[in-house]
């Protein structure tokens, strides 16, 4: 065999060796030049696979390259779509690790890129997933798990679209926690007033929304939302009805107290019931006001009322019948007092009737004489100013019958000045009387019903008194007559017999202050024939005097009077 040249490699030069010592080991042996050339075949295929082996395993290796290269070009890419934006790549030249290098720095800086994008949404979501929860009412219940991210769509639109709606899920949450704090406000209001248990009013709703440390977070469901509607309604409701019963309660001890007459001090236990009669729903709003042991305290108190009131009410309906009676007599009309009295001892007695509704009943009557006795007060008024008037007439007359009226006593001339102011009120009375009967027949005509005084027909008194005016204006028409005559027949004779002595003048009387104060002569002449007509006018005007009703008001007998009528 030739020798191998120096240039061959070391490995060259290890087979060469080999193989020199494999032809010395060959020829020591004696192996045949076939079985040499067959082990050299052999030797020379093994060769073949190991090398053929070999670039497999190199081609294998540059097609692992390439795929590695061309999957993270499709990588670059994908994330590039996924993140939406536009940027732009190139391999370079050079061989394929040479072009791997230049890719991996890129693809390195958006694998980081998208990873800080997926956590960014991943918290958006867990967010969203969080207060969607709280809203549904499952709170916690899905923390656990982290969301699934949509790796295909990590734009920055897909993430603002996520924050908008975060945003608009937490302002729904504000809202809503908002609105369950004031609903939770509100009851606590309603529970102050009416001393509910407002820890346990809230528990029945969520157990959340009494939860004294605060660490845990107040559901905002729907579901709670509605409970807390639903309580609020129901509280309010209550409040209404409690405010109705102890209104109810106020009225019935305000109308006990006032038929007991209790005094004011013992009242004002109850003060503040009687303060919420007047008082709107919103309005009550001060502490237990409306509590349940407060309207027991009023029931017992108006029970305790009731027991009293059945034992009083008897001296009550009496009470009510003297102010009847009261009101009728100050009023001069027609009153039984004491048949009314044995109508009421036997109404109670008898036990038929309800002493209640027998107050509420004289309360009406009491109503309607006020209401009787306002109607009749202009007509009484002129009634007194009538009879004050007819009792001046009566002393005017015995009066000006009184022959020493003019004497120098004491008082005349009182007299004098009572005289000549009962003149000219005397001169009034027609008047006074025709304005009388027509207020009366004006009242008789509205109300239906004759105008009683004292149990006498009023009118009846004023026609009586017109026809006895009359007599009287006939009697002093015909005593004027008679006197004219007598003086007429006393001249005759004077001129016939010559004049007579004249007589003696009572002690103190002057002819001057006669004519002067205008009382007629004939007042002052007793005759015989004079004397009848005087007692028959007499006793006329003492059967006035029996008709006109006696019991009345006198009015001040000055010149109020004259200008009054």
């Amino acid at each position: 065999m030739t020798t191998m040249p120096s240039t061959i490699s070391p490995s060259r030069t290890t087979c060469a060796s080999l193989l020199h010592e494999l032809q010395i080991i060959w020829n020591e042996i004696g192996e045949s030049d076939s079985e040499r050339d067959k082990m050299l075949l052999q030797l020379e295929q093994e060769c073949l696979d190991i090398y053929r082996k070999k670039v497999e395993k190199t081609r294998k290796y540059k097609a692992d390259l390439h795929q590695s290269l061309v999957e993270s070009e499709a990588e670059i890419a994908n994330i590039v779509s996924a993140l939406g934006e536009h940027a732009s790549f190139s391999r370079g030249r050079g061989t394929l690790k040479e072009q791997i290098s230049a890719i991996k720095p890129t693809l390195e800086e958006l694998r980081s890129k998208k990873q800080e994008r997926i956590k960014e949404f991943s918290e958006i979501q867990s967010q969203i997933v969080h207060i969607c929860a709280e809203i549904s009412g499952h709170g916690q219940s899905n923390s656990s798990s982290d969301p699934q991210v949509n790796e295909c769509d990590l734009t920055v639109k897909k993430l603002g679209e996520l924050k908008s709606h975060l945003q608009e899920l937490q302002n729904e949450k504000i809202f809503r926690l908002q609105k369950v704090n004031s609903h939770v406000n509100t009851i606590r209001e309603l529970a102050v007033v009416m001393s509910i248990d407002f820890s346990k009013t809230l528990d029945e709703v969520h157990p959340s929304l009494s939860d004294p440390s605060g660490h845990q977070s107040k559901n905002i469901s729907n579901d709670t939302l509605a409970r807390l509607t639903g309580v609020i309604h129901s509280l309010k409701q209550e409040k209404q009805q409690r405010l109705q019963k102890l209104k109810d309660l106020g009225r019935t001890l305000t109308d006990l107290w006032n038929l007991m007459d209790t005094p004011v001090d013992e009242q004002k236990r109850f003060g503040h019931v009687i303060s919420l009669i007047s008082s709107s729903v919103d309005e009550v709003s001060r502490q237990g006001c409306l509590a349940l042991d407060v309207i027991e305290q009023t029931e017992i108190e108006v029970a305790q009322l009731n027991v009293l009131k059945s034992g009083k009410m008897k001296e009550l309906v009496f009470k009510r019948q003297n102010e009847l009676e009261q009101i009728y007599r100050g009023v001069h009309m027609d009153v039984d007092s004491d048949a009314a009295r044995q109508i009421l001892t036997n109404l109670i007695d008898s036990g038929n009737v309800d002493l209640s509704d027998l107050l509420s009943s004289m309360d009406d009557q009491i109503v309607k004489a006020k209401e009787q006795a306002v109607s009749r007060k202009d007509i009484l008024d002129k009634v007194e100013k009538w009879r004050y008037a007819t009792d001046e007439e009566n002393w005017l007359e015995e009066y000006e019958r009184d022959e020493n009226r003019y004497s120098a006593g004491r008082g005349a001339h009182k007299n004098l000045k009572r005289a000549e102011k009962a003149r000219n009120l005397v001169g009034k009375i027609p008047a006074v009387v025709d304005n009388l009967i027509a207020k009366v027949k004006a009242w008789e005509a509205e109300k239906g019903i004759p105008f009683l005084y004292d149990k006498v027909p009023i009118l009846s008194s004023l026609e009586e008194y017109i026809v006895l005016r009359q007599e009287r204006e006939e009697e002093r028409r015909k005593s004027r007559e008679q006197k004219r005559l007598q003086e007429q027949l006393a001249a005759e004779q004077e001129a016939l017999f010559g004049s007579r002595p004249t007589p003696k003048k009572p002690l103190g009387q002057n002819t001057s202050i006669n004519t002067m104060a205008g009382t007629p002569l004939g007042r002052r002449m007793s005759t015989a024939s004079g004397r009848p007509g005087i007692s028959a006018g007499k006793e006329r005007r003492e059967s006035v005097r029996n008709i006109i009703p006696v019991n009345y008001v006198a009015l001040p007998k000055d010149d109020s009077v004259s200008r009054g009528s």
